[in-house]
C-alpha cells in the first residue's frame, strides 16, 4: 500500500476543496454575513492545515499506484472532504450539531439532496451557495477535476484509470480517448457547458442570478438542494419545464453527448441504455398521467407534474413542484421503483443504473436458455458488443452487496420507530441518492427527527450509493491495508 501517495492525493484534494470555497467567502462578505464569514475562514484554516501537513509529511512519495490504493484513496478523498466541508455550516452555528452539517454536506456531495433542514430560507446565501455547489462538484467528481487539471496524474501509470474507475458511477469504465486525462477533460468540459446553458434558461424565465446558478448547479449534479423551503414548486411553470429538461439531460451517459459532437448520431440511436431510459421515463409518465386523472385541474398541468417527478427521481435529482406523498398508491409506488432504477451509467445521476438493469435481464434470459440448451454457448451482447464475464460478474455481486447493504441499513434505522414506509423510502432515497422519501421524510419534511445513530448509517448509505458500494466495502477490508 502506498501510503505517502495517497496522502499527497487527498492533500491535493483538500487544497481544490479551499478553492472552491473562496466564491462563498466571498459571497459572505459581500453579503456581509458575519457568522458565515467567520464559518468560513476558520474551515479554510483548518482545511489549509490539514492539507499542508498531509503534503509535508507524504513528500517523496514513490509513483507506484494500483487498484486498491485507487479505491481506498477515493474513500478517503470523499469522507474526509465531507468531514471538512461541513465545518462552515458547524463553526457559523447555523447548523449547531456536527453530525447535522456533516450529514447535509455528505448529502451535498454525494449529490443526494436528503436535508435536516427545517428552513432553508433562513440559510445564509454564502452558505445556501456552498450547499448548492456541493452538488455541482460532486456530479461530475472532485478527483475527476483533480484528474482533469493536474498535469502529475500524466506521468504515473495506472493513477488516472484506477482512480476515475473508482469514482466514475457505473458497472465499467472506459476511455472517450486514448489518455485518460484527456477523457476527464472532455467529461468536465461538457458539464461546465450544459451547466452554463442551463443557467441562461433559467435567467430568461426571470429567476435571479443566485437562484438560477444555485438551481442549476443542484440540477447538474443530479442532487436537488432548493434555495426556496417548496423546492420548485412555487416558480413558474416554464422554470418547471426547463428543470425537467436538464433533469434529463444530466441522467444521460456523457460519452452519448461526446459522440453526438463527432456526429456518430448511429451510434448514439444504438445506445441500449438509453432506449431503455427514454422508454422508462416516458411509460412512467404515461402510468402517472393515467393514475392522476382528475387530481390536477388540466392534462397539461397533470402531465408537468408528472413529467417532473419521474425524471426528478429517476435521476435521482430530488427536486420536487408537488407533494407526491399525497398521490395515489400507484403513482407512488412506480416513484419507488424509480429510486432504483436511477439514471445511466456515465451520468451525474446516481441509483442502481439502466444499464445494470440491462445486464441483469440479459444475464437471466441467458441462463434460462443455459436450462433449455445446456450444451449451447450463450453470449451476452451489449449494443452488439460481447460483454465480458467479468462486468456481469461484477454486476452480480454488485446486486447482492446492494441488497445486503440495504437490508441491513433498514433494520438498524427501524430502532428509532418510524414507520416501515418512512424507514424503507429513506434508506432508498439516501443510498439510491435521491433526497426525500414517504412520509416523515417526504418532499415536505425532512430527516431532522432521525437519531444521530441513524443519520450517521444514512450517511454511509450516501456516501456508499455515490461510490457504488466497492470503494467504501475495500475501505474496511483488512486485506486492502496490508503490504504486499
Amino acid at each position: 500500500m502506498n501510503y505517502k501517495m495517497m496522502g499527497r492525493f487527498v492533500g491535493w484534494i483538500l487544497l481544490v476543496e479551499a478553492v472552491f470555497m473562496l466564491p462563498a467567502l466571498l459571497i459572505g462578505l459581500y453579503m456581509q454575513e458575519n457568522h458565515a464569514v467567520k464559518g468560513f475562514i476558520l474551515s479554510l484554516v483548518c482545511i489549509l492545515v490539514f492539507a499542508g501537513i498531509l503534503l509535508r509529511v507524504c513528500r517523496g512519495a514513490s509513483s507506484g499506484f494500483h487498484a486498491r490504493e485507487g479505491f481506498v484513496c477515493v474513500s478517503l478523498s470523499w469522507i474526509i472532504m465531507s468531514i471538512l466541508g461541513c465545518l462552515p455550516f458547524y463553526f457559523s452555528r447555523e447548523i449547531p450539531h456536527y453530525v447535522d452539517a456533516l450529514f447535509e454536506t455528505v448529502s451535498g456531495f454525494t449529490t443526494t439532496g436528503a436535508s435536516i433542514l427545517p428552513e432553508v430560507e433562513s440559510l445564509s446565501k454564502s452558505l445556501l451557495y456552498w450547499r448548492s455547489f456541493t452538488h455541482w462538484l460532486g456530479g461530475m467528481g472532485v478527483l475527476v477535476f483533480l484528474l482533469a487539471v493536474a498535469s502529475a496524474a500524466e506521468s504515473r501509470q495506472g493513477f488516472t484509470m484506477h482512480l476515475l474507475r473508482a469514482e466514475s458511477p457505473g458497472p465499467n469504465v472506459s476511455k472517450l480517448v486514448p489518455k485518460m486525462k484527456t477523457t476527464a477533460r472532455i467529461l468536465y468540459c461538457l458539464y461546465v457547458i450544459l451547466t452554463i446553458i442551463n443557467v441562461i434558461f433559467l435567467l430568461a424565465g426571470g429567476m435571479s442570478l443566485f437562484e438560477s446558478v444555485c438551481t442549476a448547479m443542484g440540477t447538474a449534479g443530479t442532487g436537488g438542494f432548493g434555495v426556496r423551503n417548496d423546492s420548485i414548486a412555487s416558480y413558474s411553470p416554464y422554470i418547471q419545464n426547463v428543470c425537467t429538461v436538464f433533469m434529463f439531460l444530466f441522467g444521460v451517459n456523457f460519452t452519448c453527448y461526446y459522440l453526438l459532437m463527432l456526429k456518430k448520431f448511429r451510434d448514439v440511436w444504438r445506445d441500449e441504455e438509453l432506449r431503455l431510459y427514454f422508454a422508462i421515463v416516458l411509460g412512467s409518465i404515461a402510468l402517472i398521467v393515467l393514475n392522476l386523472r382528475g387530481y390536477y385541474p388540466t392534462l397539461r398541468e397533470t402531465i408537468r407534474h408528472a413529467a417532473f417527478q419521474v425524471v426528478s427521481i429517476m435521476t435521482t435529482t430530488g427536486y420536487a413542484t408537488a407533494d407526491f406523498d399525497l398521490w395515489p398508491g400507484f403513482s407512488k409506488a412506480i416513484l419507488l421503483s424509480l429510486m432504483i432504477v436511477g439514471a445511466c451509467a456515465g451520468s451525474t445521476g446516481g441509483g442502481f443504473k439502466c444499464v445494470r438493469i440491462l445486464l441483469v435481464m440479459k444475464n437471466l434470459r441467458r441462463n434460462v436458455k443455459k436450462v433449455i440448451n445446456p450444451q449451447k454457448v450463450q453470449v451476452v451482447r451489449l449494443n452488439r458488443q460481447p460483454v465480458a464475464e467479468k462486468v456481469l460478474e461484477n454486476t452480480n455481486a454488485y446486486l447482492a452487496a446492494y441488497a445486503f447493504i440495504f437490508v441491513v441499513s433498514f433494520i438498524l434505522i427501524s430502532i428509532d420507530n418510524f414507520s416501515v414506509t418512512t424507514n424503507i423510502s429513506a434508506v432508498m432515497a439516501c443510498f439510491n441518492n435521491i433526497g426525500p422519501g414517504l412520509e416523515a421524510v417526504g418532499p415536505t419534511c425532512n430527516f431532522s427527527a432521525y437519531s444521530v445513530f441513524s443519520k450517521i448509517i444514512l450517511i454511509m448509505d450516501m456516501l456508499a450509493g455515490r461510490l457504488e458500494i466497492f470503494p467504501v466495502l475495500i475501505l474496511f477490508t483488512r486485506s486492502a491495508w496490508r503490504h504486499r
